[in-house]
């Protein structure tokens, strides 16, 4: 293998130790690979994730991941990059179900795949957009109420929001309760916002810092209790708390689709980044 190339890998530690400088150079880009590659999510009887960096002078340029049997995930490519990449998985006789990027990059990335596969890439209709946390503002208005870190004995109210949250943006959710520890929700510590007699009105999750980062996800409010300032108290909380705990870096993803959320979110403090996209391959 030419040094300037994509190299591929199965090692997660491997990976980091060439490519893990070049994730923490923009942490918020790179928040998806920063948290999958820290919290090790396949259990070893799954297929083993993959990971490939690119290589060129000398210097990491661009990587990706991609867990068991899912999406390609790259950081920002250039056409070019984009061809590369696909031209060695393609060579290596990987198959992909669809990408996960940066718009750009996407778009890209899947007309390298139709020319050297074939593949017919479509474009989905759900697009997020990455938001940091720039100056931190109050939330306006401000409810009554406080919020309180999520413990053990809310365990079920917990998994019951992330299901109704999934259900609200299209995503799948384990039907067996059992399968909780393998869902992206599991590693997340959870914040309520509670009103004066302690009833949970709105939750919001947050990663464990990686890389002085954190990703505040998800964010839910039941549907009858929407509009009230819930959900912008506990989100500014949980953005508080990640900056006092000595994170840098704090970001989420919205819907650019969803005007309420969205300014919502700018009007905390939150600064739009890049817009991510997916392409299925069919």
């Amino acid at each position: 293998m030419r040094p300037d190339d994509w190299h591929l890998t199965e090692d997660v530690d491997a990976f980091l130790a060439r490519a893990g400088g070049f994730l923490r150079s923009r942490p918020d880009l790179h928040t998806m690979a920063l948290t999958v590659t820290a919290s090790r999510p396949s259990p070893p009887s799954s297929p083993a994730p993959l990971f490939g960096y690119l290589e060129e002078s000398g210097e990491v340029r661009a990587a990706f991941h991609r867990r068991a049997r899912g999406l390609l995930s790259p950081t920002v490519l250039t056409p070019e990059q984009a061809g590369t990449l696909a031209a060695r998985l393609t060579g290596l006789r990987h198959v992909l179900p669809g990408v996960s990027a940066e718009q750009h990059t996407a778009a890209a990335f899947a007309e390298a795949w139709r020319r050297h596969t074939g593949a017919t890439p479509a474009l989905r209709a759900q697009r997020v957009r990455l938001y940091r946390l720039g100056t931190p503002a109050p939330p306006d208005p401000h409810p009554e109420g406080r919020a309180r870190a999520v413990g053990e004995r809310d365990h079920e109210h917990v998994v019951r929001w992330c299901r109704a949250f999934t259900a609200d943006v299209g995503e799948d959710f384990p039907a067996d309760d059992a399968d909780w520890p393998g869902t992206r929700f599991a590693a997340k510590r959870f914040t309520f916002w509670e009103t004066p007699d302690g009833t949970p009105v709105s939750m919001a999750g947050a990663t464990a810092m990686v890389a002085g980062h954190v990703r505040v996800d998800p964010v839910y409010t039941p549907a009858h209790l929407r509009g009230r300032g819930y959900a912008g108290a506990v989100t500014a909380q949980v953005g508080r708390a990640a900056l006092a705990a000595g994170a840098h870096t704090v970001v989420l993803f919205a819907d650019p689709a969803n005007p309420t959320s969205t300014a919502l979110y700018q009007r905390l403090g939150y600064d739009p980044v890049a817009e991510f996209t997916v392409y299925d391959f069919t």
